[in-house]
């Protein structure tokens, strides 16, 4: 099999591995591997979902299809961009490269960089806190938990998760940008 990775990764997996293998083995303690699961099936699309079916209800119905539709063409931009980059780039996964990095839930594909979990959690705290700020309180937390997963899994590294927060941060700040809501509605 050919090795398509760029040497960038190659050196950066080397001076991440330690780090990802700590944070990996917290993953020992079975409460911690548990939350850790759960946020990551949450991030995958549920978590998600439910927050884009809430916005008529929140915003009321012609603001929150607005909305709503926002935050899909969104994530479905975020979809496009972390799969092109993901399979261009080609960053095999820690436990792969590293043995000594468990794996305790299995990976959706093959490549880690960038994270999309990552890459979408940030994206929809981005879009709540442009639109919703008060619902930070519930989004935020989850929002980290879900990239802390996705390390402590040792699906990711570090610099896989920081990337897709920066993708998610640049694609949700152009949306808000692009299509600024204008909420006539009070806050709960």
């Amino acid at each position: 099999m050919v090795n398509r990775s760029f040497p960038v990764f190659e050196r950066l997996d080397l001076v991440e591995w330690q780090a990802c293998r700590r944070l990996a083995l917290l993953c020992h303690y079975r409460p911690l591997l548990a939350l850790l699961r759960l946020a990551s099936r949450l991030g995958d699309w549920p978590a998600w979902v439910v927050l884009i079916a809430c916005q008529p209800l929140i915003h009321g119905q012609r603001i929150g299809w607005h909305v709503a539709l926002q935050f899909a063409v969104t994530a479905g931009v975020g979809i496009v961009v972390y799969r092109l980059l993901k399979t261009r780039l080609c960053r095999e996964r820690p436990f792969i490269t590293f043995t000594t990095i468990p794996c305790t839930m299995p990976p959706l594909d093959r490549y880690s960089f960038p994270s999309g979990h990552t890459l979408h959690a940030v994206s929809f705290a981005t879009l709540t806190a442009g639109t919703m700020p008060w619902l930070m309180l519930v989004i935020a937390p989850l929002a980290a938990l879900i990239a802390a997963s996705r390390v402590g899994l040792g699906l990711h590294y570090l610099s896989d998760v920081a990337a897709g927060a920066l993708l998610g941060l640049v694609l949700a700040k152009s949306s808000l940008w692009l299509f600024p809501v204008t909420l006539t509605v009070a806050v709960p």
